[in-house]
C-alpha cells in the first residue's frame, strides 16, 4: 500500500509525469500537451492515465509532488490580484525608483517593468525603525485605520508591508498587520520580516509585493488541485518543490508561494546531480532546453550553486535589471536560450532572430497541425531530420513536415533567399551559439572553466541540441539519462524535503555577539526541524547547514560563505575570517588584508535525507533485446550534420532496446517517447548500468 510516488511538472508546452514504484525501484513516464486555460486539466489527465495505464489504485499513491509555472506566469503576463503596498512615510516611490541602474546605458527610450502596485495604491504610515531595530517614531495606529479604509474602498484583495528597517525589528510591521486584518476582513496580508527579512530596501519591497501579488491565486490553484485529485481517489497531502531544489509540504509553500518561481528548473537540477552522480560525474553541466526556454547551471562536486537573487518578468529576458528583481533562495540558473517552441523571424535589420517569443502548447509549432503558422526551433528540427515525423511522443503525434517546411520557407528563406533546410539550420544553428556563448560566460562569472564539466542534457529539446552544444563549448563528455524529456518530474521524487531561513543582522565580524548569534540560530533550527516534521521527515534525520552573506564593510555586494557550526560554537573570529577569504579568493582572485569585514545576513538550511532512487533498478524493466546495439536499430534517416556539410545517411535506434555495453558510433539518432539524443559524426555513444547514454565527443579539429 501507498507504494507510488508521483511527480508533476507543468511546463510552457508540455507537462511531465513521473511515478515511482517505491517497492521495485521501477519509474514510469508519461507526457501531455499542457492546457493553457486550466493547467489542472492537464495534470489531472495525465495522473489518471498513468495510473491507469499500470494498473495503479488511488490508494496505493503515497503522495503527488508538483511543480508549477503559475507563479512565474502571474508575474509575467500580470495577472495577480489587486495589490497594494503600505510603507514608512516618505518610501512609497522606493518601488519605482528601484536601484537607478540602466540595463542599457545607451538606451534613450529604456522601460522598466511598472510596479505591482502602481503609485495609487502605494500608502505610507507614520511610524520610523532605525537601522539598529530601535523605535525612532512610534506607530500612528490612526494612519494605518486611514490606510485600511482606503484599501477597503479600492476593492484591494492583498497588500504587502515593508517598512524601513523592519528586518531589524519587525514591532511595526506586525502592528500594521494585525490592524489591517482587523479592519479589513479577508484582505490577504504579507510583510517583508515573514518573506524576506535582510537589508536591502527594493528588493525586500519587491519580493514582498510579488508574494502579496500572486498568494490569493496560488491559494485557490493549490485548493483546485487538491480537490480534484481526492475526486480520483488520491486523498493525500501535496507537497511542491520549491526554487532551491528542496520539497515543502502544501501548508509551508502557501505561506511563500514567491519561493516556487523557479520550481521546474530546480527539480531539472535534482534530477541532473543524481544522474551525474551515477555515471561517476560529479562537477556536471545542466543543460534544460524546453518548450519555451532553455537554462543552465553548473553543478560542483554533487551540488549545485545557489543564489539568492533572482529576476522575473524581464522587459528584454537576457538583460539582467531589465525585470523585477526577488531575493529568495534559488538554485543558481540563468536562461541561456530559447526552446523548442521558440519563433524564428527575421528582424528589421534582416538578422535572423529566434524567441523570446513562444508557440507555447497551442498552437504550437507549425508541424503540431494545431493551426500554429510560425516557424520554430521544433520545425527546423523536423526539417534537419532529427525528430521522426511518426515517432515524435512515441507515436501518439504525428508531425507535419510539409507544414514546417512551408513556414520556414515563409518566414526565414524567402527573406534571407536560402533553401528550406539552409534556413532551417541557420535556427538550429542560431539558437545553439547563443547558448553555448552564454554558458560559457556564466562559468566565467562563476570562476569556473567550462571545460571541466560533463553535460547532462534534459528536456524535450536537451539531447536533440545537445552535442552540437557540446562541440561549441569543447566539452569531452555529454551524459544522456533515459527520460530525458520528464527529468524536472523525476527531480522532484529525487529531491529531499528542505527549507531555508534568512535573518538580516548587519554587524561588523570583530564586533559579533556569539551568545546572541548561537540563541538566533537555535531558535531558526528548532523552526526547521518542525517544519520539516510536518513533511513527514524524521527530527533525527535532518541536517543543517549555516551560512553568511558578508563583505568588506564599504562595499554594496555580499558573497554567501558556508561556515562550520562548531566555530560560530567556539566563538573562532579567525575561523570565520577565514571562510570569507577563501570564498572571496576564489571568485576574485584576491583578498583585501587589513580590511574589516562584517556579516549581512545569516542563513539556516535544514534538509532531509535525499530519496534512495537507484537508477540502475529504475531502468532495470526496460525493453531490452540485447547488448548488440545492432538489434536496437530500426530504421535509417537523413539527417543534417555541418560537417558533411548537408544530409547522410543516419541510423535511428530504439533508446528502450539498447542494454549496458551497448555502443554505436555518430551520425546516430536515439529515439524514446520524451525525447531524441543526436550523435554527430566522429562522437562515440556507449550505454552504461544506469541505462545513460555517454557520449564521448570528437577532439577539436577531427
Amino acid at each position: 500500500m501507498e507504494r507510488y510516488r508521483i511527480g508533476v511538472d507543468i511546463g510552457g508546452t508540455f507537462t511531465d509525469f513521473v511515478m515511482l514504484d517505491t517497492q521495485t525501484g521501477r519509474l514510469h513516464n508519461d507526457k501531455v500537451l499542457t492546457t493553457p486555460d486550466d493547467p489542472s486539466r492537464a495534470v489531472l489527465t495525465g495522473v489518471q492515465r498513468l495510473m491507469q495505464t499500470h494498473h495503479v489504485m488511488p490508494a496505493d499513491v503515497a503522495h503527488v509532488i508538483h511543480g508549477t509555472t503559475l507563479v512565474a506566469n502571474a508575474l509575467i503576463e500580470r495577472k495577480g490580484v489587486k495589490t497594494a503596498l503600505v510603507t514608512t512615510r516618505g518610501f512609497r516611490d522606493v518601488i519605482e525608483i528601484g536601484l537607478e541602474w540602466r540595463y542599457d546605458t545607451y538606451d534613450l527610450k529604456i522601460e522598466l517593468p511598472p510596479p505591482l502596485a502602481p503609485r495609487e495604491r502605494r500608502f505610507e504610515v507614520v511610524e520610523r525603525i532605525g537601522p539598529d531595530g530601535a523605535v525612532i517614531e512610534a506607530l500612528d495606529e490612526a494612519s494605518v485605520i486611514a490606510v485600511a479604509r482606503a484599501l477597503r474602498e479600492q476593492g484591494v484583495e492583498a497588500v504587502g508591508i515593508c517598512l524601513l528597517h523592519a528586518y531589524q525589528n519587525p514591532v511595526h510591521e506586525e502592528r500594521v498587520r494585525d490592524l489591517l486584518r482587523r479592519e479589513a476582513p479577508g484582505l490577504v496580508v504579507c510583510t517583508s520580516s515573514d518573506v524576506v527579512p535582510e537589508i536591502g530596501e527594493y528588493e525586500r519591497m519587491s519580493t514582498t509585493l510579488a508574494n502579496a501579488y500572486v498568494l490569493p491565486i496560488f491559494e485557490r490553484y493549490l485548493a483546485a488541485i487538491t480537490r480534484e485529485l481526492q475526486a480520483l481517489g488520491i486523498r493525500k497531502d501535496l507537497y511542491l518543490m520549491l526554487s532551491d531544489g528542496g520539497t515543502v509540504h502544501e501548508s509551508t509553500a502557501i505561506r511563500h508561494p514567491i519561493r516556487l518561481v523557479q520550481s521546474g528548473p530546480a527539480g531539472g537540477v535534482q534530477a541532473t546531480t543524481l544522474i551525474g552522480g551515477a555515471a561517476g560525474a560529479r562537477d556536471v553541466f545542466c543543460f534544460d532546453m524546453g518548450g519555451t526556454t532553455a537554462k543552465a547551471c553548473l553543478i560542483d562536486n554533487g551540488e549545485p550553486l545557489h543564489s539568492t537573487e533572482f529576476e522575473v518578468a524581464r522587459i528584454y529576458r537576457f538583460k539582467r535589471g531589465s525585470g523585477l528583481p526577488l531575493r529568495i533562495p534559488v538554485i543558481d540558473m540563468i536562461e541561456i536560450g530559447a526552446g523548442g517552441g521558440s519563433i524564428a523571424r527575421v528582424d528589421r535589420l534582416g538578422l535572423l532572430q529566434v524567441g523570446p517569443d513562444s508557440s507555447g502548447a497551442d498552437p504550437g509549432p507549425a508541424c503540431y497541425g494545431r493551426d500554429g503558422g510560425d516557424a520554430t526551433v521544433t520545425d527546423a528540427d523536423l526539417v534537419l531530420g532529427y525528430l521522426g515525423a511518426d515517432s515524435f511522443l512515441g507515436g501518439d503525434m504525428r508531425l507535419d513536415v510539409e507544414a514546417a517546411r512551408a513556414a520556414i520557407a515563409r518566414h526565414i528563406g524567402k527573406p534571407l533567399g536560402l533553401g528550406v533546410e539552409e534556413a532551417a539550420w541557420g535556427i538550429h544553428e542560431r539558437v545553439n551559439e547563443n547558448m553555448a556563448r552564454a554558458a560559457a560566460i556564466h562559468a566565467l562569472e562563476k570562476a569556473r572553466r567550462i571545460t571541466d564539466y560533463a553535460m547532462v542534457p534534459i528536456g524535450g529539446a536537451g539531447p536533440v541540441h545537445a552535442a552540437h552544444i557540446a562541440e561549441k563549448l569543447g566539452l569531452a563528455r555529454v551524459i544522456c539519462p533515459l527520460g530525458a524529456g520528464v527529468a524536472s518530474a523525476f527531480g522532484f521524487l529525487a529531491a529531499p524535503t528542505s527549507f531555508s531561513f534568512v535573518r538580516g543582522r548587519v554587524e561588523a565580524l570583530a564586533l559579533l555577539d556569539f551568545a546572541a548569534l548561537g540563541a538566533l540560530l537555535a531558535g531558526l533550527e528548532v523552526d526547521g526541524r518542525a517544519l520539516l516534521a510536518t513533511a513527514g521527515t524524521p527530527r533525527e534525520r535532518v541536517d543543517v547547514r549555516i551560512e553568511a552573506a558578508m563583505r568588506y564593510q564599504g562595499q554594496g555586494y555580499e558573497v554567501d560563505v558556508v561556515l562550520d557550526r562548531a566555530a560560530i560554537g567556539r566563538g573562532d573570529r579567525g575561523a570565520l575570517t577565514a571562510a570569507f577569504e577563501q570564498t572571496y579568493r576564489q571568485l576574485f582572485g584576491r583578498v583585501e588584508a587589513g580590511m574589516a569585514i562584517e556579516v549581512v545576513s545569516w542563513r539556516l538550511g535544514v534538509r532531509g535525507p535525499r530519496p534512495d532512487i537507484s537508477l540502475s533498478a529504475a531502468r532495470d524493466g526496460a525493453p531490452s533485446l540485447s547488448a548488440a546495439t545492432t538489434d536496437a536499430v530500426k530504421g535509417y534517416r537523413m539527417a543534417w550534420f555541418p560537417r558533411e556539410r548537408g544530409f547522410v545517411r543516419a541510423a535511428v535506434y530504439d533508446r528502450y532496446a539498447l542494454a549496458p555495453g551497448s555502443r554505436a558510433a555518430g551520425p546516430a539518432l536515439f529515439e524514446e517517447r520524451e525525447s531524441t539524443l543526436v550523435v554527430p559524426p566522429g562522437a562515440q555513444a556507449s550505454c552504461d548500468e544506469s541505462l545513460n547514454l555517454v557520449i564521448d565527443m570528437p577532439a577539436a579539429g577531427v
